[in-house]
């Protein structure tokens, strides 16, 4: 009983905060309310998008009539080359990277207010708006200071001494002073900058201390589009400071930075014009290498494999694959949190972690603290569910929660106030969205999605070792479901009284556009909107024609989403489509320990040696490494495991990997099975699909549940094109 009077005397509690939170929320001022975009353009934009028949890694892209170098005081390329039309909204955040207000384009109201500013101050006056976000290509300067921070440098008189504090480092001529020049301004709407050591009293075109190494810095994170982006240059020099003053350049952009959007094409094409613009002011490098992690990483594997002529090498850190196939499992674990927590029979059954993560695969562990544990219990209280204490945490909660309403929810939209209330009930909030160019639209006007679970049995593994019993099977397959279609969304109940520091969350796991039902329905993928991922590139197919080093922190323990089965993922890929994987290094090391020095030094061993069209070096090899540094294993073999059928290697002894809940449910390891070929379950009963388990006195309920067949994953992804077999190309 007492345990009733303390859920309930905690949601008593939060009701309380949130009722006064919620009469103080109109007067919370956020920064960019001031600057929220306003009003949609009047006319629809226009733009050219890349034709692709088969593959964009077979597409010549079109020559650039732009006149690059962009000069310094004027705006650089509005329109993408090749990558469809601007989009509108689009939330100016130039500002937010201290590069000022952007420029006014219109006085009709459209996209963001622009104000004057008067001694540097902004002021409330409104002096135009501005649709497109652009800014005028200007020098700023940063120096390395003595007690490492990176500071900018003041106006400065010709002549005059640097400051007092400004490290000295060693250059081509002797001991030099470690100032930066950085280049910014806008291509094709998103801030770019280029970043090198050099005076003010040098030329612009001057580059005396560069190595000929060019890196391009990409960076990760979740986004649907819809805004530009920001990207401060002191952060741009600390991430990459030890090859800046050795005497690498370093070039970037917000396009390249999936915290923005996942819009490959759109980043291929920023990418290319930015690298561009640096050539056509400092020649040719002797290599581009590209680094960035997360989404920075699988950015890196796709510019790759669709030749865009980028980079040379990649370091792809934390990385995955790519990103749509991931969506599969990633949106699962809301579904699986859903039943859990709604559905389940007993709820309290599931608060056996180890459970979970034989359905989750993903790692799951008892008593890791929740990040807002209550959350649970409450939303159980608002639907008359006996409430239950979360007895611990698994990656789908701590990494994954969020997913389906930033990624999936054309309702959803943003938290933060960036856009009118007018603005947001006349857009679709969704990663579809964001590449409806790409996939395209359905009759009711949203982007066509490629997510589907039709036939997956979750838990298969689980029952077939015994974990789950077929009856406890039988239930979570009938009532797990899918999500609703786009246009039956709605938004998620959040309230959040206190800005971001309470937020509740009154649906929690989008649980409201879960389908429902006996059994509930599942959701079917856009076969339209799968071809155009494959052949638009957005699907790492396991092409590696460069050298790559896939390096990361070792990170399941923590329940970070950043598994190392995404590492396994991606070579499993590559084995299959060219027989082996010579491009490809797997580096994880310990979280205290970043063997980043040593990767790029193996890197320029590595790119020198491909440029004379010899192999890789034999000194470089796949390792795991310790919390000091030492190398714990290395050579073929090492991460050798149950992902590609073989006995564990002496690095994957090390560093335990997980799986995910497609694989927990018969899929293999390669992923990237959207639409799965199903067979009548008598069929797979046939087959040997389940293992030891005698599904045939329970052959009609297994059928009532799965009335369209189940996966046989022996035979590949139905919607994938046909011409893209393993090996194609």
């Amino acid at each position: 009983m007492w345990r009733t009077f303390k859920y309930l005397f905690i949601l008593t509690g939060l009701v309380l905060v949130g009722l006064w939170g919620y009469g103080q929320y109109d007067q919370y001022t956020h920064p960019y309310r001031k600057h929220q975009v306003q009003r949609l353009p009047a006319e629809p934009p226009t733009g050219q998008i890349l034709t692709i028949e088969r593959h964009l890694a077979l597409t010549p892209r079109p020559a650039d009539s732009y006149p690059f170098p962009i000069p310094l005081g004027e705006v650089g390329p509005k329109a993408p080359l090749y990558a469809g039309a601007p989009q509108y909204p689009f939330f100016c955040m130039t500002l937010f990277s201290g590069l000022g207000q952007p420029l006014v384009d219109n006085q009709a109201g459209e996209g963001v207010a622009v104000y004057r500013e008067e001694n540097g101050e902004i002021s409330d006056e409104v002096i135009g708006y501005s649709r497109d976000c652009l800014l005028p290509t200007r020098l700023h300067y940063y120096y390395g200071s003595q007690d490492g921070e990176i500071r900018p440098l003041p106006v400065m008189e010709p002549g005059a001494p640097w400051p007092d504090d400004v490290a000295m480092i060693a250059g081509a001529s002797g001991r030099i002073p470690e100032i930066y020049r950085v280049e910014s301004g806008t291509i094709n709407r998103y801030p770019y900058y280029i970043v090198m050591l050099a005076t003010p009293d040098q030329p612009r075109e001057y580059a005396p201390h560069w190595d000929r190494r060019l890196i391009y810095q990409l960076h990760g994170g979740s986004g649907i589009g819809f805004r530009q982006g920001r990207l401060s240059a002191t952060k741009v020099i600390t991430k990459l400071r030890d090859p800046l003053r050795e005497g690498a350049a370093v070039i970037t952009s917000t396009a390249n930075k999936t915290s923005y959007t996942y819009n490959i094409l759109l980043a291929e094409d920023t990418a290319r014009r930015v690298k561009k613009q640096f050539v056509s002011l400092y020649g040719a490098p002797r290599y581009t290498l590209g680094i960035g992690g997360s989404g920075g990483g699988l950015s890196q594997y796709l510019m790759m494999q669709n030749n865009s002529g980028l980079l040379d090498g990649a370091l792809a850190l934390y990385a995955y694959p790519d990103m749509v196939s991931q969506t599969l499992y990633g949106l699962d674990c809301d579904l699986l949190n859903t039943y859990y927590a709604f559905r389940s029979q007993d709820p309290k059954d599931w608060q056996d972690f180890n459970q979970r993560a034989e359905l989750e695969g993903l790692n799951a562990v008892a008593g890791f603290d929740q990040r807002a544990p209550f959350l649970e219990p409450l939303n159980q209280l608002i639907r008359g569910r006996w409430p239950h204490w979360p007895q611990g945490s698994s990656e789908c909660i701590n990494g994954w929660f969020g997913l389906s309403a930033l990624i999936h929810n054309p309702r959803q939209g943003y938290l933060r106030p960036m856009f009118s209330e007018a603005v947001q009930r006349q857009t679709h909030w969704s990663h579809w969205e964001d590449l409806h160019q790409i996939y395209g639209r359905d009759p009711a006007g949203f982007a066509r999605t490629t997510w589907d679970n039709v036939g997956v049995q979750y838990g298969l593994e689980a029952l077939k070792t015994g974990t789950l019993s077929v009856g406890e099977f039988l239930h979570l397959n009938q009532r797990i479901g899918g999500w609703v279609d786009p246009e039956a969304m709605e938004a998620e109940r959040i309230w959040a009284p206190l800005g971001k520091i309470l937020p509740l969350w009154l649906t929690l796991w989008g649980n409201h556009n879960v389908s429902d039902g006996w059994p509930a329905a599942r959701t079917q993928g856009d076969p339209q909107a799968i071809e155009r991922a494959y052949r638009s590139g957005l699907v790492f197919l396991g092409r590696n024609p460069l050298p790559v080093i896939d390096l990361r922190h070792y990170l399941d323990e923590q329940l970070d989403m950043h598994h190392l089965s995404a590492s396994f993922e991606a070579r499993a890929r590559i084995d299959q489509w060219q027989g082996h994987h010579d491009n490809q290094l797997i580096w994880v090391s310990d979280h205290r320990y970043t063997p980043l020095d040593e990767a790029f030094e193996a890197m320029d061993i590595w790119l020198a040696a491909h440029q004379r069209g010899e192999e890789r070096p034999r000194t470089l090899d796949d390792r795991c490494f310790g919390e000091d540094g030492q190398i714990l294993a290395q050579g073929e073999g090492v991460w050798d495991g149950s992902w590609n059928g073989r006995e564990e290697g002496a690095c994957t002894r090390r560093f335990t990997s997980y799986s995910n809940a497609r694989i927990q449910s018969g899929g293999p390891w390669a992923g990237s099975i959207f639409r799965c070929r199903r067979i009548p379950v008598d069929e797979a009963i046939a087959a040997g699909i389940y293992g030891d388990i005698d599904m045939k006195p329970r052959q009609a309920a297994l059928a009532s549940v799965f009335p369209d067949g189940v996966c046989d994953y022996r035979q590949g992804d139905e919607a994938r094109p046909a011409d893209l077999t393993l090996g194609a190309f």
